[in-house]
């Protein structure tokens, strides 16, 4: 295992766009780890994102490029964390969310599994773009095997920016892994002082610092005061009681994800089709409703082996079972691709698979 973050640090001024990250004296760091030998070990693993970006001035919060800062840099920006854990920083990627590939989950989710095996890790952070966090977060919320504290957090603005969010968010999601009260929630988002639920928070705004919200379920909690406040519980399975293990799988199946609009055709189910597809989710409109022409291409990949299942574009409410395909109950389409797809390492039988989907 690395060495603390805290008593590795240099005690240097770090400069990233225009924005000057301020050093830590490197006596202040060694008197505390001599006063806190107590604090909960927590490992920070980086992705890359909004988090971790940078632009040429600070008043550009859309501009910037995601992930220019480094793991060390960013805990480095919170001197704070050495007061509430002893921290160890690790780069999985370095990338905007867009980008995190299967290949990028499989090593995030084994490495975090490795992590949480170990006697001295009490909770993982892992901070991330905001783009696609809500479907890292629920990949992970299926596959850790452990009731330790799996925080996932982000920023809407750039490390760089004048108001950025990044810090305090990171200092809360450190806080919360650290809080004995987390274990066994299953993985958490945690931006803007909410503490979701990785099952049930979903990204709602292009740009706004609150678009991460809960519509119809809520949140588990909310920090107030530097304390985090637990009001509810999911009632999906998750973690340790998840039936998904991705220790030896090195490749996961392809799914995707087709969107239903007017005068949609057949065409796009075709093409995933041929590109070698094993599970499509369908975006479809209302209650997972398609064309009568998405309806033959369809039925046309579930006759070739394909396993479908209809999700809805409105982003709210349970897509109820259909005459063909499997429901994705209240999954967004793409929390249902992560499902279906991890659900694909276990059975090609779609009865058991609508069963996945009415448990997780």
């Amino acid at each position: 295992m690395k060495k603390p973050f805290r008593s590795i640090i240099l005690a240097t001024s770090i400069l990233v766009g225009s924005t000057s990250f301020a050093p830590i004296a490197s006596n202040s760091i060694y008197a505390a780890t001599e006063q806190v030998q107590d604090l909960p070990n927590i490992a920070i693993l980086a992705t890359g994102g909004t988090i971790a970006g940078a632009a040429a001035s600070n008043l550009d919060v859309t501009g910037y490029k995601a992930g220019a800062i480094g793991v060390d840099s960013i805990i480095t920006a919170v001197p704070e964390l050495t007061d509430i854990a002893d921290i160890t920083g690790e780069q999985i990627a370095n990338t905007g969310s867009p980008n995190i590939t299967n290949d990028i989950l499989l090593n995030l989710g084994k490495r975090i599994n490795t992590l949480l095996n170990e006697e001295g890790i009490d909770g993982v952070v892992v901070t991330h773009g905001t783009d696609t966090l809500e479907e890292t977060a629920y990949f992970l919320n299926l596959v850790v095997k452990s009731d330790k504290p799996v925080v996932v957090v982000g920023a809407m603005r750039p490390a760089t920016a004048m108001s950025a969010d990044g810090p305090f968010n990171l200092f809360n999601a450190v806080k919360l892994a650290a809080s004995p009260e987390a274990m066994g929630k299953g993985a958490f988002i945690m931006l803007n002082d909410r503490i979701g639920a990785a099952r049930y928070v979903t990204k709602t705004n292009t740009t706004m610092l609150d678009t991460f919200k809960s519509m119809e379920q809520g949140y588990l909690g909310a920090f107030v005061g530097g304390k985090p406040y637990f009001f509810n519980e999911t009632t999906k399975k998750h973690t340790t009681e998840s039936v998904f293990d991705i220790t030896s799988i090195e490749e996961l199946p392809k799914v995707d994800i087709i969107y239903g609009y007017q005068s949609d055709g057949r065409h796009f189910y075709d093409a995933a089709v041929e590109n070698g597809a094993k599970g499509i989710v369908v975006a479809g409109s209302g209650n997972g409703s398609m064309s009568d022409a998405s309806e033959e291409g369809a039925k046309d990949a579930i006759e070739q082996g394909v396993v479908l299942v209809r999700s809805s574009r409105v982003g709210n409410g349970v897509v109820s079972p259909k005459t063909f395909g499997i429901g994705a109950d209240s999954l967004n389409p793409q929390k249902a691709r992560i499902l279906l797809t991890l659900a694909l390492t276990q059975t090609n039988d779609p009865e058991k698979i609508a069963e996945y989907f009415k448990e997780y």
